[in-house]
């Protein structure tokens, strides 16, 4: 077929694409970064509408929004307040479906450019058949626009340093606007200017090689041409951006080196275990990148690499080395900076684009390698089987493509309580839907709580007679509430497995390839919650005939059984209050504070190893329960010092700051070292 027809099949194709990903994202669920980020747009748009005199932009201790230049989210916002858009969360959506097909079209054209519009047309059908970056492509103002900026940039740089005075000032704009847009929506998009250098140096270089000469001028000339390009984009980057506004160099380095470290962490549960964000494994993200993108791109990857020296000349093959440069460099700077990663591998979408440029090309070369025309129908067949797995998937699930997991881990059903599905929050929103018409349809009359795993205001807006909250789901006893909607983020592996979530008064599931993902709960009584209310108030009988009543409603509470163990035991009935513990660890074994309690009370009645067993328990189920490491020490101390500062320093380790734990590896030296002692002490009252 001849490239003038499949430059219209491109076009065509390109075109089809856009109207089918603005028409799915209706099906958009809304996740709990949109709501971070859509409110925080709303202060920076308020910034600069008072000149800034609303400074609530640069206050952001909690989400460290403020290191983040979210240019794409504010532009969307700023249309939102210029337009009068009623419907903000839908707009979003086409947004963000818009951007995620310009990232689609950007990369399309790349293969174009290096190979030819075959492989164009297969980029556009690789990403049509990958649940996962189609999925973040209806909701994630963020991670896809940055998707965008680093193709963007890839491409205009390569185009920028071969393509010599042909094009040269679309390109030089082009590649402006692309490194600016990134840096404008994370301070990562720095890197991009170091890849201009980078890649300066290797062009530069690799003439040399080729032609035996240095023309000094040309490279002068290009260097001026790309300190420029740094300067501008640097300058474009920070003009929707309150914090790098405020120092313009300063600031912006500031978030790059907050973001490189991210200070928030989070508990997720990866290879069937729970742990923190900071300290998984090293191979975190390229196992969540290799179980989640579908086989047929991967089969692809594969095949570039297979035939990457079969007919291109070293100029095409340095350009297809930086591109792959482009995708393996992130993932080894993270993972050799041991950088805290979460939420999958959603942070570094922006390397798919590359992967699938790639995947694509191995395919293209691999026809061309075949000369059998059955062969060639075999390797047809091949992509189209491939196809089938992903498609499947996006058919049955179309509001939930971003929870795909390939065959690798046997799909979403292997990957049920061994990896995070909805850590988006997605299935609230369609949740609230059905809450909504269940109400409708019960005719409710007067005030309704409802409380969710992340904030449903949205959602209720129009509903004044319901009032809204955020709970966590193990503390939903301890909270009123008449409604709640969970996702099964937070849900403990054990209980996933076990069919202990959805709970028993789950009123409507909500399932994606036949898992659930979201629940909705109606509370049949609120005597946990008045349990709990007592026990506060140091109403011990009063709190365990509420508890003993509540268990007779819902017996798969953990937080239940502590409490009422608790209460038990300052009743003085010691032995119904171990029975009672031992029964909430039966429905979530790793629940700490049950574990730490029982170390507690095993360690009131002198039962040593009984009660350093429960707090290694507690340290096994979280690494960051740092109480735990001294309780252990302060057991150790007498018979085992050396251990007891053993297990003192790992949890400094982890926590330097923490200070019981400083005070109690002071007291292993205050015998034997005094001068050691005093200064862990002094160190431990110069602390707030």
């Amino acid at each position: 077929m001849n490239e003038k027809r499949l430059k219209y099949i491109f076009n065509f194709s390109s075109a089809f694409l856009l109207v089918l990903m603005l028409f799915l994202s209706k099906n958009a669920g809304i996740s709990c970064d949109e709501v971070l980020h859509y409110d925080h747009s709303v202060s920076v748009y308020n910034y600069f509408a008072s000149h800034g005199k609303d400074q609530s932009a640069l206050d952001t201790p909690v989400t460290n929004l403020k290191y983040y230049g979210q240019s794409y989210d504010n532009i969307v916002t700023i249309l939102i307040k210029w337009f009068k858009i009623g419907d903000v969360y839908t707009f979003r959506h086409l947004m963000s479906s818009f951007a995620g097909w310009l990232v689609i079209l950007v990369t399309a054209l790349f293969a174009v450019w290096l190979t030819d519009y075959k492989s164009g047309i297969l980029v556009l059908f690789l990403f049509a058949v990958s649940p996962t970056f189609m999925g973040h492509s209806q909701n994630n103002l963020k991670d896809i626009p940055f998707a965008l900026a680093y193709i963007s940039a890839t491409f205009f740089t390569l185009k920028f340093l071969v393509s010599g005075r042909k094009h040269f000032y679309i390109n030089l704009i082009f590649l402006i606007a692309s490194i600016g847009f990134s840096i404008s929506i994370r301070a990562g998009g720095l890197l991009l200017i170091c890849y201009l250098f980078l890649f300066f140096i290797i062009f530069s270089f690799f003439k040399f090689i080729k032609e035996y000469k240095v023309d000094i001028i040309e490279i002068r000339n290009k260097f001026l041409w790309i300190c420029l390009i740094a300067v501008i984009s640097w300058f474009l980057s920070i003009l929707l951006w309150p914090y790098a506004l405020q120092s313009p160099v300063k600031n912006v380095i500031e978030s790059y080196r907050v973001m490189a470290h991210f200070p928030s962490t989070f508990r997720q549960i990866f290879e069937g275990k729970v742990e923190w964000s900071d300290l998984m494994q090293w191979y975190y993200l390229p196992k969540s990148i290799l179980i989640t993108i579908p086989l047929i791109v991967l089969t692809g990857f594969v095949l570039f690499f297979v035939f990457l020296r079969i007919k291109y000349n070293p100029e095409k093959t340095l350009l297809f080395v930086l591109v792959v440069f482009s995708i393996l460099f992130p993932i080894v700077f993270v993972v050799y900076e041991k950088s805290n990663l979460y939420s999958s591998w959603r942070q570094f979408l922006f390397i798919y684009p590359g992967i699938v440029l790639l995947a694509s090309t191995g395919y293209c070369r691999l026809f061309e390698y075949l000369r059998n025309r059955y062969l060639r129908g075999g390797m047809v067949v091949l992509i189209c089987m491939l196809s089938l797995h992903p498609l499947k998937f996006m058919l049955k699930n179309p509001e939930f493509y971003y929870l795909y997991y390939n065959q690798i881990v046997g799909g979403l059903k292997g990957a049920y309580s061994n990896y995070e599905t909805d850590y988006y929050y997605v299935s609230q929103t369609d949740a609230s839907k059905w809450l909504l018409d269940y109400l409708k349809k019960k005719d409710n009359i007067g005030k309704i709580k409802v409380c969710a795993t992340y904030p449903v205001e949205w959602q209720f807006r129009n509903h004044p007679e319901i009032e809204t909250s955020y709970f966590r789901y193990e503390e939903r006893s301890q909270s009123d509430w008449d409604y709640a909607i969970v996702a099964n983020r937070y849900i403990n592996p054990f209980q996933l497995r076990n069919n202990i979530w959805p709970p028993v008064n789950a009123i409507h599931v909500i399932y994606a390839d036949n898992v659930p993902v979201g629940a909705v709960i109606e509370r049949k009584s609120k005597d946990d919650y008045a349990g709990y209310v007592a026990l506060t108030k140091g109403n011990f009988k009063d709190a365990m005939d509420h508890f003993e009543k509540a268990l007779k409603i819902d017996n798969h509470d953990a937080m239940i059984f502590y409490n009422f163990g608790a209460a038990t035991f300052n009743n003085g009935q010691y032995q119904k209050a171990d029975s009672l513990l031992k029964r909430g660890l039966e429905i979530n074994p790793d629940f700490e504070l049950i574990l730490m309690y029982l170390g507690n009370i095993a360690r009131s009645q002198q039962k040593t190893d009984e009660a350093i067993s429960y707090y290694q328990k507690v340290i096994e189920a979280d690494k960051k329960y740092f109480e735990a490491y001294v309780g252990i020490s302060e057991l150790l101390m007498d018979k085992d010092v050396k251990k007891a500062r053993e297990i003192l320093t790992a949890c400094l380790n982890l926590n330097p700051r923490y200070k019981p734990a400083i005070i109690a590896l002071a007291d292993t030296y205050r015998n034997s070292n005094p001068d050691i002692a005093k200064k862990y002490y002094e160190l431990a009252n110069s602390m707030k």
